[in-house]
């Protein structure tokens, strides 16, 4: 909460990041945060330099003392019909319809604006800069390493677990060696590759 409107009520600023553009399988994830400005969370930063154990941590005190959050996907199918950019902003704008409070302003990490019915400003690297993109930025990417622990659990043989769904030697030596699982993106080149492969 930056200033106030016109009618002396507080001005609402809601960060929103993404989580899961990159890996070969699973749901892109995103989330959208409120911050309470009376309320301090020490140690927010990019999720991604933050140790799972601190971002797991993390996540809970956001939920439990953020003004509003929300956590929504998108799910492989939308991502292999829509492309992953498109399903990735989908999934920005349902977790920023999912707050309980509408914000005024999205400070949005960078530099795909949603087009929510809010006003964006899209920030380059804003999860190390904000508190409030950094926030949705550690809830994002707890939520989608949750997933892919589940994922682990039904595909153990695909390592999931370790890899978080990424392209990493082990995960392409696990499709080439028992095809794609339904959780696999087929329009990605790697999983396509081993479809066509298994196709023939």
């Amino acid at each position: 909460m930056e200033s106030t409107k016109d009618s002396g009520e507080p001005l609402w600023i809601a960060g929103v990041d993404e989580a899961g553009r990159g890996p070969l399988c699973g749901e892109v994830f995103a989330a959208a945060v409120i911050l309470d400005p009376e309320v301090e969370i020490s140690g927010l930063a990019d999720s991604k330099k933050l140790t799972e154990k601190r971002r797991t941590a993390l996540a809970l005190e956001i939920k439990a003392k953020a003004k509003a959050w929300a956590i929504a996907s998108s799910s492989v199918e939308e991502i292999d019909s829509l492309n992953i950019l498109q399903a990735t902003l989908l999934a920005m704008r349902r977790a920023v319809e999912g707050l309980a409070i509408q914000p005024d302003l999205l400070r949005v990490d960078g530099n795909q604006d949603p087009k929510s019915v809010i006003p964006a400003t899209c920030i380059i690297k804003g999860d190390a800069l904000f508190a409030e993109i950094s926030a949705a930025s550690i809830l994002a990417k707890d939520a989608r390493d949750q997933s892919m622990y589940e994922a682990d659990q039904n595909y153990p043989q695909y390592g999931f677990a370790k890899h978080k769904g990424y392209g990493t030697k082990a995960h392409l030596e696990a499709l080439n060696e028992y095809g794609a699982t339904p959780l696999h993106r087929s329009s990605f080149a790697p999983v396509r590759k081993v479809l066509e492969k298994f196709s023939q």
